[in-house]
């Protein structure tokens, strides 16, 4: 396939309309309102950072800004010869994406390389070109739907291998490398993204990168017109920053519209072969609950290696993440903020229509078998208050049948005491790192 002139819809006259409607105000298209509710209550989903430079392990396309004529021509013609993930296996990253407590998955459709993992007919420089050759859009979102986990795609508007191909400089920011003032651009954004939302049937959620303040071209615009349903999260809704150059951060305090919060396992969004650190699972299930305790979504990410495979370091995280959501899935999923975020280490969700509260006990460690009492000033119980431990019964300590692991509560004047055991052997040496959940029915602001 080559790079080519796209068909009637990328006439001129289209493109002038696309971007007279990205200047109306919100009135003509945005999300819809049940759909930023589903978002609020799903709360996790999973980021997937995969394309062609897997291969040598570099940061995902920004290599290529700045980058010597004989390091892009060896990236745009050499790499997609060489890339060949047989070890890559849909099916497997989705059935782990579904223990994991995943809701929704966000796939990198087209990086700022340009580079398709899908098969498309505006450019050469695509999936269909590898000696691997199969559609992994197609398999990815065929595998994921199978588990029920919702669809979302990642775009880039940028595109280094037009501006290649043109002769135009790589950059982000210059105006000639914006879709907006570069026409040859804007006609294979346009023509792109209509195959994506045409060829893989209804697309849950639409994550659309660029230069921060800059136009996308009237895709939004586009998406709402083909797909009314479709949730764009970057782009049209709050994605909290530290700064200009990362969104790996959280907001200090509640925030009163929905927000999603995207997270690299290490430090890089793609797999890096070496001189990468890891945070470990329980900082991510900790960053998971501050998420939902402030009312936003987490998008957690894994980078593929070159062969397909997660690597050890991130499958690892997945799993004990598996474990914990297993146990608290249901103070993660269609909570809200309580009307305090956190006392100390224990912090808060509500469930979206009960009264009832979830109390994540962070901190040191909890002990198995013993016995913890617990003060809370910010919740009240009622006569119909019922209080258990997330994950198990209260009513046996393994191997202890004389101990009672019963979880006790009284409502005095200075809060709520609460007396529990964590009575659930999780590991095999019985330590288990990352927090417990005290559930509270029927409860009430104090």
């Amino acid at each position: 396939m080559t790079l080519r002139n796209v068909c009637a819809f990328t006439k001129t006259t289209t493109r002038i309309a696309l971007f007279f409607l990205a200047g109306l105000s919100v009135s003509y298209a945005e999300n819809k309102p049940e759909k930023l509710e589903w978002l609020k209550d799903a709360g996790f989903g999973l980021f997937i950072h995969w394309s062609v430079d897997a291969q040598i392990g570099t940061v995902i396309s920004h290599s290529l800004v700045g980058a010597s004529p004989e390091y892009a021509k060896d990236f745009f013609e050499e790499l997609p010869k060489t890339f060949n993930p047989t070890r890559f296996d849909a099916d497997e990253w989705a059935r782990q994406a579904k223990i994991s407590g995943f809701k929704y998955v966000v796939f990198t459709t087209k990086h700022h390389s340009g580079f398709c993992m899908f098969d498309t007919d505006t450019s050469e420089f695509d999936i269909s070109s590898t000696p691997y050759k199969n559609d992994i859009v197609a398999e990815v979102v065929d595998a994921f739907r199978a588990q029920g986990i919702k669809i979302g795609f990642y775009f880039s508007p940028d595109d280094f291998h037009v501006l290649w191909k043109q002769g135009t400089e790589i950059t982000r920011t210059k105006p000639e490398a914006l879709p907006e003032n570069n026409p040859g651009l804007y006609d294979v954004n346009v023509a792109q993204m209509k195959e994506l939302l045409t060829n893989y049937g209804d697309i849950d959620v639409m994550f659309l990168d660029g230069p921060k303040g800059h136009n996308d071209g009237g895709l939004k615009e586009l998406i709402w017109e083909m797909q009314p349903n479709c949730l764009i999260t970057r782009g049209a809704i709050k994605t909290p920053e530290i700064s200009a150059s990362t969104t790996q951060s959280l907001p200090e305090e509640v925030l009163d519209v929905p927000w999603e919060a995207n997270f690299t396992m290490g430090t890089s969004w793609q797999f890096k072969p070496t001189n990468e650190t890891y945070k470990d699972g329980g900082l991510w299930i900790q960053n998971l609950i501050e998420t939902r305790a402030k009312g936003g979504t987490m998008l957690l990410n894994i980078g593929p290696d070159q062969s397909g495979m997660i690597p050890h370091e991130q499958n690892r995280t997945l799993i004990e993440m598996g474990a914990w959501m297993m146990l608290n899935k249901e103070a993660i999923y269609e909570v809200r903020p309580w009307h305090v975020i956190r006392e100390g280490d224990i912090w808060y969700t509500k469930k979206k229509d009960e009264d009832t509260v979830y109390a994540f006990v962070c901190g040191d460690p909890w002990t198995w078998g013993t016995r913890r009492n617990f003060l809370l000033e910010h919740v009240k119980a009622s006569k119909k208050t019922e209080i258990s431990v997330l994950g198990q019964t209260s009513k046996i300590l393994e191997y202890y049948l004389d101990v009672d692991p019963s979880v006790r509560w009284e409502q005095t004047d200075h809060g709520l005491m609460i007396s529990a055991m964590r009575a659930q052997r999780i590991y095999n040496d019985r330590k288990w790192p990352n927090p417990v959940v005290l559930k509270i029915t029927n409860a009430k602001l104090p």
